[in-house]
């Protein structure tokens, strides 16, 4: 029997979206007749990071309109749709927020007190407000994909433990050190009695941006240091908590932050790693700090679409740059941002929101919009199961760019993104043999054998 890979397509005139194509059959030996315009060769024995999962977050708005405002059989297929490999595109990493961020319907945390009350024994703190739909989405999820892991992030200390009194503005008041570690452990801890495990938690999403408008803040990398240092790792380690610890969670630009923390070894023997978003610098800056630390990891854990860059045709190539620039550059995770938002880009507490969900609800009509978001994480999500190794590509930059991987049931998967307006042929060497694949201009295969 010929040996045949399945390619999938997106093409940027939207005409194929993430569609199943006629299969590309391999030709045994070194080469085929007709010329390709690049070579790409595979080479399952050069392996790199293993993978842990792709995804996005259940934010306190996401999961609203998936529970609160669909009906549950919309909900279901929606659902499917995302997680279910088969039936949807299978992400296989869920970003949770701790408390509320900039997509809420309302500023909350785990321990919300009246003004001017303090509680350093945490008897207050509870994860009720997540038990109404957070916690059933998150749920929801896990049963449709058990291979889901689940990271937690949060946007600000209780309002109480900060020097603004509010969970807006403000930096953690030095005496709450010991007490927002605990808080960690309890929500951890929490969490996990609904059945819930937390793979990691990263420190303080975004620590080097205050926010005006919604929950922030900022901790600078002595600051973020100190707390690992002293209070997190050590609460971990006492209460036998086995997330991993994830440092900076910002920026590519400013690598210096986690390079601070991981060159302390007393903190750096808690930290797993360093989170990473887009929003600023080069995903080379992952390789700069792994190539400086190459026993911590790399994980990429926000990249919003929005309406600072233009659908289609400029989001979709920019999104799959990263799906494939990421763990090139050794992150072991592509996670977007919001899983749902709604047709005006809430629910949210931003004065003016820009942002774009994987899927859009309708709340007026229950209608569910799949934007382009959803088929560029499917080209690595559907693909790619947790455990791969990324294995070595050739990869042409700005023209024919490409990642490959071996998955634990040993197929392997190669997406390439040409990123020149013309039809380019690639002829695929691997395995002793060759399959060839005119991908049209501007468009992404992700193909599987």
């Amino acid at each position: 029997m010929k040996r045949k890979a399945e390619i999938w397509l997106t093409t940027v005139d939207q005409e194929h979206m993430l569609a199943r194509q006629e299969d590309a059959e391999f030709v045994d030996g070194a080469t085929v007749a007709t010329p390709a315009d690049y070579t790409v060769r595979v080479d399952p024995e050069r392996q790199y990071q293993e993978m842990d999962g792709f995804g996005a977050s259940f934010t306190d708005a996401s999961a609203y309109l998936a529970v609160k405002s669909l009906g549950e059989e919309a909900r279901k297929m929606m659902m499917r749709k995302l997680f279910d490999p088969a039936e949807g595109i299978g992400m296989t990493m869920l970003r949770q927020p701790m408390g509320a961020t900039d997509y809420t319907t309302e500023i909350y945390s785990y321990n919300d007190l009246p003004d001017g009350e303090e509680d350093f024994a945490l008897a207050r703190f509870s994860i009720d407000h997540d038990r109404d739909y957070v916690i059933p989405a998150v749920k929801e999820a896990l049963s449709i994909n058990p291979q889901i892991k689940v990271m937690a992030s949060p946007w600000s200390a209780p309002g109480w433990m900060k020097t603004s009194g509010h969970m807006v503005t403000g930096t953690l008041r030095p005496e709450c050190y010991g007490v927002y570690a605990e808080y960690f452990v309890k929500f951890i801890q929490a969490y996990e009695a609904e059945g819930i495990p937390i793979f990691a938690v990263t420190v303080q999403n975004e620590p080097g941006y205050g926010p005006g408008h919604y929950p922030g803040m900022v901790m600078k990398p002595e600051e973020e240091l100190r707390f690992i240092r002293d209070y997190l790792g050590p609460a971990f380690r006492r209460a036998g908590i086995h997330a991993l610890i994830m440092c900076y969670d910002h920026n590519w630009d400013v690598p210096s932050h986690p390079l601070a923390i991981l060159k302390d070894p007393e903190a750096a023997q808690y930290v797993a790693g360093v989170a990473w978003h887009v929003y600023g610098g080069n995903p080379d800056a992952m390789s700069l700090v792994h190539d400086a630390f190459p026993e911590k990891g790399a994980w990429f854990t926000e990249a919003s679409g929005g309406e600072w860059i233009p659908p289609f045709r400029t989001a979709y190539l920019d999104q799959m740059r990263n799906v494939i620039a990421v763990p090139r550059n050794w992150g072991k995770s592509v996670v977007w941002w919001n899983v749902a938002l709604d047709e005006v880009n809430g629910p949210t507490v931003l004065p003016h929101s820009t942002c774009r969900g994987v899927v859009k609800i309708v709340q007026e009509t229950g209608e569910i919009i799949y934007n382009l978001d959803y088929y560029t994480m499917g080209h690595i999500s559907k693909f790619v199961q947790p455990g791969a190794r990324r294995v070595e590509s050739d990869h042409y930059f700005d023209e024919l760019e490409t990642v490959a991987f071996l998955n634990p049931d040993e197929s392997k998967a190669l997406i390439a993104s040409n990123r020149t307006a013309e039809a380019k042929t690639i002829e695929v060497a691997a395995d002793g043999g060759v399959f060839q694949y005119t991908l049209p201009g501007e468009s992404s295969i992700t193909a599987r054998w």
